[in-house]
This record gives structure tokens, C-alpha cells and sequence, in this order.
């Protein structure tokens, strides 16, 4: 098949846009990829770690096509492809993972050994993660397709429920893994470090859990509003004042069971002080604020390298923290991609039975093709929504 293709392009700090790109083919290189399948892109996401990107805070390359949350329905398979067919509709695990290596034989899909020479793990569009071509696009190659695809056992059913099952790309799977790295469970009191998409995914995986108590910190009303519209307490970050007697008002003690750290490396300071950068204060609250004995969960993005930080050290990910005080109170830290093949099935069966509402969570906004580069400037924006583009007009 031969058709035309179009992506949303990086172009520079603050600036994407949707271009003419190459349609793809099943190949790696100078070889013919058997093992993998095109797909047309049915949902693509806009997510806070194209963002970083996309801010000029990591060392992306001009021309990268972006987009790493895709859901599609397979149009072409290479020879080897045993499991999958022309129509099926199937979501996408962010990560990419050839199935055969030690890690992803032990489950440990974000960090696959072979699809990216310079580290390990890969993703689509994405930097320094394999050089893949990303899937905010109309068509997209994904290679070892029977390892990595999810598909829907019912097309027509998925469609009904689209807006959900496009979440199980990344933000949903991310959010839970936060919380189960964390040590969520019944009974668990739980503060989620911010909410943005993945952070309000977070909120939603820990009431999942069980949780007795969520509480959602952020800077941004808007945001916190989505946190309490399905139940979560908010703490406004922008606010002075002690984050432990805050805590304090909610739960009648000063300290949580669990942590979920979903700001990352861009965080900023509390209080008066909210507008200047402060990239451990996420890591350094969570030591403060975590039970003695608590795990802290880190689905949040941190970086090897940042052009764009305050300081040298901050440039070569090198952060300022209280780590003397984690140690003290025996804390168990849990970083890196969440391997999301270990949860989507789960969680796609939580979707299709009813036990979860995570589009109107996160706040789900469809958006066309065309209208990408706007989403990004309003996401950029602090908007309390999840921006979900559909390439082919399929949802609407």
C-alpha cells in the first residue's frame, strides 16, 4: 500500500508543525521488518514529556516527528506477524521492546536491550530513545508486533469506549505503575505530586487500588478542580505555609503512606517562591512528607541531560537532594519508564467493565490533526485537559 502522510513535526524551541511526511514501510534500516505492522493511526496523544521537548529542555533534533500514545487499526503485516490482521484494532505500548532479551523476558519492557543502540529502552518520537519515527501521524510503523500489540477483543465496543482505551498507550499504565511502585493498597493514604494528565491518571490508579485518602498537589486551580471533580483532596502549591501541616488539616497526621512524584525534572518551588525552578523539590518533599518505612514511586521524567536548566548541575541531571533523609527513613525509591505491557490488559478490562473512568479524569479534548500545534501552545498553557488527536476524523 502506498499512500499519503502527515506528522506533527518538531521544529525548534516552541514551535511544532504538521507536515508531509514519508508514508511508512516494514523496514529497519536497510532490511525488511517481517515481525512488524502499519498501522492507521485512530488516537494519538499529547503528552507532558513531548512538552519537555518541545520547551527546548532536552537535546531533541530539529525534523523529529513527535508522538509516542498511539491506538490504530492494522493495515499491513509483515510476513513473520502470526497473531494480528489487517482491521484489528490495537493499542500501542509506548515503549518499544523486541520481546527476546533478558529484560523484556523478565517483564522489563522499558528497558529493552535491543531496540536502542545508545541506552537502554525506546520509545517512538522521541530523543535519545532509538531514533523511531513517533505516531502523531496518520500512518506509523510499529516493529514486533505480536510482542507489543494489545489488541481489542471487540473493534466496535473499543470504538464506544475510545477516548478511555487511548489512555492505555501511556498516561494510564504510567500512573498506575506510579501507585503500585509506591505501595498503593487498600487503606493507603496517598499524595500524587502533581496534576497534570499523568498525575490525575495517578489519582484515578490509586482509588483504584483502594486507597482511603488521594490528595493531588499543583499550582494550577484548573487542574486541581479535575483532581476534585471524581474525589481526590488538593493541596495549591502556590499557596505559603508548611506542606506536612497541610497535610496535617486532611488527615490528622503529617505524613502519607505513599508518594507519587508526576512533575518531574521541571519542577518548581512551593510557596511565594512558585515560579522559579527548583528540580529536586518533588524529590525532596516526597522524603519529608513519606511515612518511615514508605515507598515513593517516580513515574515522573527525569533527564540525562537539560540545556535549558538554571544551573550546570542541573544541566547533566545532577539534582541537590536530601537523600540522607530517605535513607534514614528506610524509603524504597522507584524511577524509569513504566513497562506498560505489565499492566494494559488489566487495565483495558477495568475500561471495557465499567470499573473506570479515566477520559473524564484526565478530561479528555479531541482534537484534529491540523489543530496539533495549537494543542501543544494550550497544554504549554497549563490546561486542565488531555489532548487527544484524531488523524482521520475516526471518533468524530
Amino acid at each position: 500500500m502506498n499512500a499519503a502522510n502527515r506528522g506533527v513535526i518538531y521544529k525548534g524551541p516552541g514551535e511544532v508543525a504538521v507536515e508531509s511526511i514519508a508514508y511508512p514501510e516494514l523496514a529497519l534500516g536497510n532490511r525488511k521488518c517481517e515481525h512488524g505492522v502499519i498501522l492507521k493511526v485512530v488516537t494519538t496523544n499529547i503528552c507532558g514529556s513531548d512538552q519537555h521537548m518541545v520547551r527546548g529542555r532536552t537535546t531533541a533534533p530539529s525534523g523529529l516527528v513527535l508522538g509516542h500514545e498511539i491506538t490504530g487499526m492494522v493495515v499491513e503485516c509483515g510476513r513473520d506477524v502470526e497473531y494480528l490482521c489487517p482491521g484489528d484494532l490495537v493499542s500501542v505500548p509506548f515503549n518499544i521492546a523486541c520481546g527476546r532479551c533478558r529484560n523484556c523476558k523478565e517483564g522489563r519492557t522499558g528497558i529493552c536491550l535491543n531496540v536502542n543502540p545508545a541506552r537502554p529502552g525506546a520509545a517512538y518520537g522521541y530523543v535519545d530513545m532509538g531514533g523511531w519515527v513517533g505516531g502523531q501521524t496518520e500512518y506509523v510503523m510499529v516493529p514486533y508486533a505480536d510482542f507489543n500489540l494489545l489488541k481489542f477483543p471487540d473493534a466496535d465496543q473499543a470504538m464506544e469506549k475510545i477516548k478511555d482505551l487511548t489512555l492505555l498507550s501511556d498516561i494510564f499504565p504510567t500512573g498506575f505503575h506510579g501507585c503500585v511502585t509506591a505501595g498503593v493498597g487498600p487503606g493507603s493514604t496517598v499524595y500524587i505530586a502533581g496534576a497534570g494528565p499523568v498525575g490525575l491518571a495517578a489519582a484515578v490508579s490509586a482509588q483504584l487500588l483502594g486507597a482511603a485518602c488521594v490528595i493531588v498537589g499543583d499550582m494550577i486551580e484548573e487542574r486541581l478542580a479535575q483532581a476534585r471533580s471524581f474525589g481526590c483532596e488538593t493541596i495549591d502549591l502556590t499557596q505559603d505555609g508548611d506542606m506536612a501541616d497541610k497535610i496535617e488539616v486532611i488527615l490528622g497526621e503529617r505524613e502519607v503512606d505513599a508518594f507519587v512524584d508526576c512533575v518531574g525534572f521541571e519542577a518548581h518551588a512551593c510557596g511565594c517562591n512558585h515560579g522559579k525552578e527548583a528540580p529536586a523539590t518533588v524529590l525532596n518533599s516526597a522524603m519529608t512528607l513519606t511515612r518511615a518505612g514508605g515507598q515513593i514511586g517516580i513515574p515522573g521524567l527525569y533527564v540525562t541531560e537539560d540545556p535549558g536548566a538554571a544551573d550546570d548541575a542541573a544541566k547533566q541531571g545532577a539534582l541537590s537532594m536530601r537523600f540522607g533523609l530517605g535513607w534514614a527513613k528506610s524509603h524504597s525509591f522507584h524511577t524509569g519508564q513504566c513497562p506498560v505491557m505489565k499492566y494494559h490488559r488489566p487495565l483495558m478490562q477495568a475500561i471495557l467493565f465499567g470499573k473506570v473512568n479515566i477520559a473524564d479524569a484526565v478530561n479528555v479534548q479531541m482534537i484534529t490533526l491540523d489543530q496539533a500545534p495549537q494543542g501543544y501552545a494550550d497544554f504549554d498553557g497549563g490546561a486542565a485537559k488531555k489532548f487527544v488527536i484524531d488523524p482521520h476524523g475516526s471518533v468524530a
